[in-house]
């Protein structure tokens, strides 16, 4: 198991995911508003629960799900910005926030790769 809260992409996404928050606070568009909200509040979700799980092949699942997440996030922020929600700033802000998290969840997804082939295949060196 590993300690989420000392994982710097869990500290960046969960003050990702209060910036968002506040960000969308005074749109009207459920639709959009609703999506937002759920996309950003898993990420840093999705990296708690796979850090809690029992083995690094769940923990690079779960990164998986929460790099997806910021995928989601990324389209919304670009929607919302053409649709005028909010200003060119507000979003590019975002937008780079997310994709240096996302290269985070990759990073640490990586990490963990060598981890699980040797807890597999190590017997066999």
């Amino acid at each position: 198991m590993h300690n989420f809260e000392e994982l710097e992409v869990w500290k960046r996404s969960a003050r990702l995911a209060v910036d968002v928050l506040s960000l969308v606070e005074p749109i009207k568009l459920y639709g959009l508003k609703d999506q937002m909200i759920r996309s950003c509040i898993s990420i840093p979700s999705n990296i708690a629960e796979g850090a809690d799980r029992d083995s690094n092949r769940e923990f690079r699942r779960f990164l998986s799900y929460a790099k997806g997440s910021a995928g989601e996030l990324r389209t919304q922020l670009y929607i919302g910005l053409k649709g005028g929600y909010f200003s060119e700033d507000q979003a590019r802000h975002l937008i780079t926030e997310v994709k240096e998290i996302s290269s985070m969840i990759e990073g640490l997804r990586k990490h963990l790769l060598p981890r699980i082939i040797n807890s597999v295949f190590g017997w066999l060196f």
